[in-house]
């Protein structure tokens, strides 16, 4: 009886030490380059840190919704132009160091300086001043109105920083978030724990390891082995339905703002040319891409537009899979004997996967793409930065970043100025029938023009222990957010 008094008691503790658990470890593909999510392009950073360890007057919610952070209100002045935003009080940096206006005014001065390194310092570009009204109190005035400044003001490059520790953010970043930043095993994970002096809603977990592995064999084996907890944005589809039939597992099918594309240097002979940008479009059999690449998963786009936006127009007609017409077009551009290019592909393997596919495609017209798999690192440094590239796969998860095409220096070297103006008109435009529209000519500028080829809107799995409940199904922007992740048993 003793014995089976034991067993009983043994069974109980273990029940409570499950349902006391507060760690976990959760994988991801890609691993950031550094630290500093206002001084890079790579989402890889707002994937471990956006809304843990930094946060914005405003952020995104799972729904996409802009909602506050560290700015608990606002006014807007009538003529849209004077933003007061009213600071929580009571939060304080990582270091110790107390939260004001002075380091809202700080980062974002930082982020719109002449000589900033922001990747989307566009999004300041419209801040004419940003003034300190009391500790708790901040005014930001625009010289235009600009219907998206809550919404640009919750990306991850708009996070807030502080001048204390920011000559080392890129090892050791310092926020006001739910969790600290404790270590980084480079090439192997990032570990965050809790941050028991927060402003806001303390989380469940106390320990978050966040682990890279890139390759989807050993994503799946690791799974499996259930030597991680969680695999956000898993990158091998073709494994869910193993997944689905397991009752140790659950599967999140999510969406994100992830436009996946064939991006072409527009600056680089022979993509300068549209006929020969446009050859290319109808060289590409998208759902055999999305079939051999992503397994099904993955919608179809026909311009750099979320498909479950309300205001996306379908023009994927536009460049239907075509090679006679891909055949002629070349020979129109004097290229009737093809010709060969470079197609640097990041780690994804909607990339890797995705590059293979399309490299044979083309080769069908005449075009030789010949393949070169860089690191995330070396793709940055490459392609997006030194622009040393004939063709690329990426997927940009940024939400609602149509604008990226008034840029005439990003990588892709677009930048045509009836495109910039008509940004610039709809930054100007508040009224939702008249921004529809001007989103429309946008979408439609940009497809005909065929700037890029448009493949497909990136699907979002997650594979994660059938116990774990708080993860994001759908990615409105590149991140984890660990602040409701729990525990069941």
């Amino acid at each position: 009886m003793k014995r089976l008094v034991l067993a009983a008691l043994l069974a109980g503790s273990t029940s409570l030490a499950q349902a006391q658990q507060t760690d976990l470890t959760i994988a991801l593909q890609l691993e950031p380059p550094h630290l500093d999510p206002t001084s890079a392009a790579a989402g890889a950073i707002d994937s471990v840190l956006y809304a843990n360890v930094f946060e914005g007057l405003t952020k995104f919610a799972e729904s996409g919704a802009v909602v506050p952070g560290l700015a608990r209100e606002w006014e807007i002045s009538e003529d849209g132009l004077t933003y007061t935003f009213h600071l929580v009080e009571g939060a304080t940096f990582h270091d110790g160091t107390a939260f004001d206006a002075g380091d809202v005014v700080f980062s974002l001065d930082r982020a719109r300086a002449e000589d900033s390194t922001n990747a989307q310092k566009q999004l300041f570009a419209g801040i004419a001043s940003v003034e300190a009204v009391d500790p708790a109190t901040v005014k930001v005035t625009l010289s235009q109105p600009d219907g998206n400044l809550l919404f640009n003001l919750a990306w991850g490059d708009a996070v807030i920083v502080a001048p204390e520790s920011i000559d080392d953010i890129k090892a050791r970043p310092v926020g006001t978030g739910p969790f600290r930043f404790e270590d980084w095993r480079q090439g192997d994970s990032i570990t965050l724990v809790r941050n028991d002096a927060y402003w806001g809603d303390a989380p469940a977990l106390t320990h978050a390891t966040f682990k890279f592995i890139s390759d989807p064999t050993a994503a799946f084996a690791a799974m499996m082995a259930q030597d991680i907890d969680a695999f956000a944005g898993f990158p091998a589809p073709e494994n869910l339905p193993q997944f689905e039939a397991d009752p140790r597992f659950k599967v999140l099918r999510g969406s994100t703002e992830g436009e996946t594309i064939l991006a072409m240097n527009n600056a680089l002979p022979p993509f300068d040319d549209v006929r020969v940008r446009e050859a290319v479009a109808h060289a590409i059999d998208r759902q055999a891409v999305i079939d051999g690449a992503m397994f099904g998963l993955g919608t179809p786009i026909g311009t750099h537009f979320a498909p479950h936006n309300p205001d996306y127009e379908d023009l994927t007609a536009l460049s239907d899979f075509d090679p006679e017409t891909s055949k002629a077009l070349l020979a129109e551009a004097g290229l009737e004997d093809g010709f060969s290019t470079t197609l640097k592909l990041p780690p994804p393997s909607y990339a890797r996967r995705g590059g293979e596919i399309i490299a044979a495609q083309l080769r069908e017209v005449g075009i030789d793409a010949e393949i070169t798999n860089l690191e995330w690192a070396q793709w940055l440094e490459q392609v997006f930065k030194g622009k040393d590239f004939g063709l690329t796969i990426v997927s940009h998860t940024e939400p609602f970043d149509i604008g990226i095409y008034a840029r005439p220096d990003y990588y892709f070297q677009y930048g045509k100025p009836e495109f910039v103006a008509l940004m610039d008109k709809l930054t100007a435009t508040s009224e939702p029938e008249a921004r529809t529209a001007l989103l429309h000519q946008a979408q439609e500028m940009i497809a005909k023009d065929y700037v890029n080829g448009y493949l497909f809107q990136l699907a979002f799995p997650t594979i994660a222990d059938a116990r774990l409940e708080g993860l994001w199904t759908n990615a409105p922007t590149q991140a984890t957010d660990l602040t409701a992740v729990h525990w069941t048993e």
